[in-house]
């Protein structure tokens, strides 16, 4: 596991100042509605595809696959620019952060050809089966069952807060393949499920002011065949443990209400509010800088769990004093409907706010990782 001390400085390879400069042409050229926390709430599948074509999704994957065969720090200047013009990239989020590098890393070639070029394209959606019912950040308690039947896998369980399963071509499962032992590492599969499927039941979760993102997924049987396990049955929570580290470090948790600083610098009128908006500058760079170090560590090929602990773990908790800031600085009300940009920014990051320290992990779970790889617990 890599720690902290072994993170070398990130930097950026030369041509990204190029490449920033076509992300910005692009978003100032393209119509869309700018939100906070886009890549969760911003699913405009559309735009996704446009994104595609300019093969700003899937850039890491190998050109065989559809892919670019560009590094994650290139990969990093496209999507902190996205994000922090709010653009709605929530379609394809989880298939190009997590699910398409997870296939790459497991697969086998059937899945490698099916999916990967599709997600490249910005076609294939994916949803991740982990979070259960009354299990909160514990995933070593999956109570999903897989089954054997056959030539494949009967599924059975549900899971809750599946970002975008109502819109997804496919969801990665979570699930038990053998009986809980005393190590509960040990017995779990990734299992992927096509969708739509007549035994998968997809129920919305609303969020505070209505919104859907959210899921509840009932998995009443669904059968998975052996050509749809990823990786090895067994190796569930070793591939899971992976996995996390592109969810937990990349500029998403740390831009998601990054439209409230950019639209806060021109509000700046007393010297406290002036003071306020350069302190979260400055936290704002240093978390920059930890996420870039995180990237440059994917790109060794390294696999970063406890710096992208931290850096979730920090990310998520700016998040939300930028919240605070501007309630205090903003001389404005949060209100969804008002024509100033600030106000409507602020009531979209105020409604998402408490889902910035739970999803990836409660910020009490990734201390107690932290912890445990510094050797102090």
């Amino acid at each position: 596991m890599t720690t902290s001390s072994d993170l070398e400085p990130g930097t950026l390879p030369p041509g990204t100042a190029d490449l920033r400069a076509q992300v910005r042409e692009f978003l100032a050229e393209t119509p869309f509605t700018a939100r906070a926390d886009s890549w969760l709430t911003g699913a405009d599948p559309a735009f996704s595809r446009l994104l595609g074509e300019r093969g700003w999704i899937g850039m890491t994957l190998p050109r065989e696959y559809g892919g670019h065969g560009r590094s994650p720090l290139e990969r990093f200047v496209v999507i902190e620019e996205l994000l922090a013009a709010g653009a709605p990239v929530g379609a394809h989020w989880i298939a190009d952060r997590q699910t398409g590098p997870s296939i790459l890393a497991h697969g086998t070639e059937e899945q490698k050809r099916r999916f990967l070029p599709a997600i490249a394209r910005g076609e294939c959606f994916f949803a991740i089966g982990m979070s259960e019912p009354d299990s909160g950040s514990d995933l070593a308690s999956v109570r999903t069952r897989a089954e054997r039947d056959g030539d494949g896998w009967r599924l059975r369980g549900t899971k809750v807060w599946t970002s975008g399963a109502h819109i997804a071509h496919a969801i990665l499962v979570l699930a038990r393949s053998a009986p809980a032992s005393r190590n509960r590492h040990e017995g779990l599969g990734q299992f992927i499920v096509p969708l739509p499927d007549e035994r998968v039941a997809i129920r919305p979760i609303r969020g505070l002011s209505g919104e859907h993102h959210f899921n509840e997924v009932v998995l009443d049987g669904v059968f998975v065949p052996d050509a749809m396990v990823l990786g090895r049955v067994g190796d569930g929570w070793r591939q899971v443990t992976a996995e996390l580290a592109y969810e937990r470090s990349g500029p998403e948790r740390l831009l998601s209400t990054f439209m409230l600083v950019r639209l806060l610098h021109g509000r700046a009128g007393d010297r406290a509010a002036r003071r306020a908006i350069g302190g979260l500058t400055a936290r704002l760079w240093s978390l920059r800088q930890a996420s870039l170090a995180v990237a440059g560590a994917l790109a060794r090929g390294e696999t970063p769990e406890l710096p992208a602990a931290l850096v979730k773990d920090l990310g998520t908790r700016f998040e939300r004093e930028v919240i605070e800031v501007a309630r205090e600085h903003a001389g404005v009300e949060p209100d969804p409907g008002s024509p100033d940009p600030l106000a409507r920014a602020l009531a979209g990051a105020v409604v998402q706010a408490p889902g910035f320290t739970l999803r990836g992990g409660t910020n009490e779970i990734l201390r107690g990782i932290v912890a445990r790889g510094l050797g102090v617990r």
